[in-house]
């Protein structure tokens, strides 16, 4: 909804997106106003990855009308028209080669990859990412000297592509890893033992990939190793061998992978498009006691206020409740890139840390002025700040905010501040995390339909701040990456009309198509960031279309076919099972 003020020359835009700072600089930009007269604001609208960072025309035609009008406007998309104009993704075509030794170590890699865009590039953010990424990441975690990749950008008359959770990550994740297996079935070794031979060790660390990517941290090979180990897969191999001696079409398939996260100013700043690779957090203690933290990151269902809210009451040694997180407002938290590229904790978690820990030493210096002693001598807890060796002098954060907000002359000559701000940026292009993922999936011949018997996940975010937040979020993105693997599909007719407009057309996994999910995980600290995060709202997308796609292809091994095409879907299984040689 748009709201324009004449006589201030104020537009205030309510939206539901990801980015309201750069909504804001985009709306001022295309209509002439001044940037700080224009209000965006996010309000808690649930999901969106990476849908909602894109400027849309039916958004810009609101903000027209009401400019022109003088009155509020209203647009709200219906799912036809979300279907239709949002920005897909995935439709990508990627020919490779690949070169390996006798013993399964990998020599070369060739990709041409071809890139559909739609009708025109989305705007800012362009559609040429999705296929950056895929050429930049081909490589994986592995060890690899040689590679050559050509990326082919084409227009198209379907619906524009751009960037759609874990962009790029899951169609390089594919092709590469049903590559290993491919060379792993080739030389008859074991696909664990090839991934074994080939994952880049911890001690090459930090390690320069044949696309330029570095990689600062890592645990490919323990992330690999601990998902065998919690899946049995010795075990498993041998059920398989059961199975299949009983006449049933049982695939094992294993994926490692890597997703850059957090990305630094060098990503987008270089290209000129208003999207800020910093993120800023304003803390506040209250009279009250209790702290307000103003946030660039926006809530997008991720619990990213709870994670936040927890940084600062981790920092400052107070209670959680006692902390409130406001965002999505640009007339009041501190400027920021929004939520996107799973940069809520590495890029908003390391700010808050910052901003935190300079909130922690205001307190300090307060509290030293007002007990008559050094700032050094002062430590915080349990909501209050004492002097070290005597509880007895003591202030709780209450009391000593009453002081300064209200009684200001007792502090000696020390600023009446209880605020703090700090901004953060990645210091290098992105920090990449990792992780490895394990399904089992049983085929019905007679029908193709795919069942996932068992899913199995390892991830590697950094430092985990709140376990079940990162549990949610591995969780909800295998939901995701199932469903791009087995079921969801844009499909057109010749003219370029879009046939799978509704829920009723375009294929959904549900809580039926679910397996139960075990999810483990390790912690190898970003080196580059405060605190360590590295993200985890992109992994569980990333990792699972290339387990489903690899455990499919197991199956199918023994009767001599193999898929390449997502989704997997019965009718795909069907045609290439029964297709006459």
């Amino acid at each position: 909804m748009a709201e324009f003020e004449p006589a201030t020359g104020a537009l205030t835009l309510w939206i539901s997106t990801q980015v309201p700072h750069m909504m804001q600089a985009v709306v001022a930009d295309l209509f002439g106003l001044a940037e700080h007269r224009v209000r965006v604001i996010a309000p808690d609208v649930g999901g969106s990855f990476g849908i909602k960072i894109h400027v849309y025309q039916d958004d810009m035609a609101a903000c027209a009308l009401a400019l022109t009008l003088g009155r509020p406007v209203k647009w709200v998309a219906g799912r036809r028209e979300s279907f239709l104009s949002d920005i897909h993704a995935r439709d990508q075509r990627v020919e490779v080669e690949v070169a390996a030794a006798a013993d399964g170590t990998l020599l070369a890699m060739r990709a041409g990859i071809m890139a559909p865009v739609g009708p025109y590039s989305a705007f800012p953010r362009s559609s040429v990412v999705e296929g950056g990424q895929v050429l930049r990441l081909l490589p994986g975690p592995y060890r690899l000297a040689d590679y050559d990749a050509t990326l082919r950008v084409v227009a198209q008359n379907k619906g524009i592509t751009s960037q759609y959770r874990a962009v790029g990550h899951p169609i390089a994740t594919a092709v590469t890893e049903s590559m290993l297996d491919t060379i792993a079935r080739d030389l008859a070794i074991d696909p664990a033992e090839l991934r074994r031979r080939n994952l880049i060790d911890p001690a090459q660390m930090p390690y320069t990939s044949a696309s330029g990517n570095v990689y600062d941290s890592g645990s490919y090979q323990a992330a690999l190793e601990r998902l065998l180990d919690a899946a049995g897969y010795p075990a498993l191999r041998d059920e398989q061998r059961a199975a299949r001696a009983a006449g049933r079409c049982v695939g094992i398939g294993v994926s490692c992978f890597l997703e850059l996260t957090g990305p630094g100013a060098q990503f987008y700043g270089v290209g000129g498009a208003p999207i800020s690779g910093q993120e800023g957090t304003t803390l506040r203690l209250e009279p009250s006691g209790a702290v307000t933290a103003l946030v660039g990151v926006t809530n997008q269902g991720q619990g990213m206020q709870t994670a936040i809210a927890q940084i600062i009451a981790d920092e400052l040694g107070m209670a959680i409740e006692s902390v409130s997180v406001l965002s999505g407002d640009t007339s009041v938290v501190p400027y920021g890139g929004g939520t996107w590229a799973s940069r809520g904790m590495p890029i908003g978690g390391a700010a808050t840390l910052r901003a935190a820990g300079l909130l922690g030493e205001r307190i300090r210096r307060v509290a030293a002025n007002l007990l008559e002693a050094s700032p050094a001598d002062i430590e915080i807890g349990g909501g209050a700040a004492a002097v070290r060796g005597s509880p007895d002098r003591r202030l709780t954060f209450r009391e000593l905010a009453r002081a300064v907000h209200f009684r200001s002359n007792e502090l000696k000559g020390e600023e009446p501040s209880l605020e703090a701000t700090a901004h953060f940026s990645n210091p290098v292009p992105w920090t990449f995390t990792n992780g490895a993922h394990l399904a089992v999936v049983e085929i019905d011949v007679e029908t193709g339909a795919v069942r996932v018997l068992r899913y199995v996940a390892v991830d590697d975010c950094g430092r985990v701040v709140n376990p079940a937040l990162v549990e949610g979020q591995v969780a909800g993105g295998i939901a995701q990456g199932l469903g791009a693997a087995l079921c969801e599909r844009c499909v057109y007719d010749e003219a370029g009309q879009l046939l799978t407009a509704t829920l009723m057309d375009y294929a959904l996994p549900t809580a039926a198509d679910m397996p139960a999910l075990e999810v483990h995980h390790l912690e190898t600290p970003a080196p580059s960031i405060p605190g360590g995060f590295k993200g985890a709202g992109e992994a569980g997308t990333t990792g699972a279309p290339a387990a489903i796609l690899n455990a499919v292809n197991d199956a199918l091994d023994p009767r001599g076919v193999v898929l390449s095409d997502q989704p997997i879907t019965s009718e795909r299984v069907w045609r290439a099972l029964h297709a006459r040689p």
